[in-house]
């Protein structure tokens, strides 16, 4: 885990969402392998952009309800909250190139 993407559980997630703050949270599991390749890459977008928002993950099979409350369907989904909703997300694994992107037109 880099020091600029944390693993949180449901409620942190909650409660950062309620605080208004910008989060961009990876939703992952351990057995999932594109979620693993996606890991780095997330680790060294938030290295790039951890000022404009805070990068955090949330494991699904341990956070079943907040995942299920999201609609989160398949993963990895990586969601940008702004303003205590969802702004957007992108499912699959990305280049860090189009994961870069897709952060910065949404913080």
């Amino acid at each position: 885990m880099s020091k600029f993407v944390r693993e949180i559980n449901g409620e942190e997630l909650k409660n950062l969402i309620a605080s208004g703050k910008t989060v961009v949270c990876d939703f992952w599991a351990s057995w999932c392998g594109p979620c693993r390749m996606l890991a780095p890459v997330m680790d060294e977008v938030a290295s790039e952009l951890s000022s404009r928002a805070e990068f955090v993950k949330v494991d699904i099979d341990q956070n079943e309800e907040v995942a299920m409350a999201l609609g989160v369907m398949s993963i990895p989904d990586v969601y940008v909250f702004q303003e205590g909703k969802v702004k957007a997300h992108n499912l699959g694994f990305v280049p860090k190139a189009v994961l870069k992107a897709f952060i910065e037109n949404n913080i």
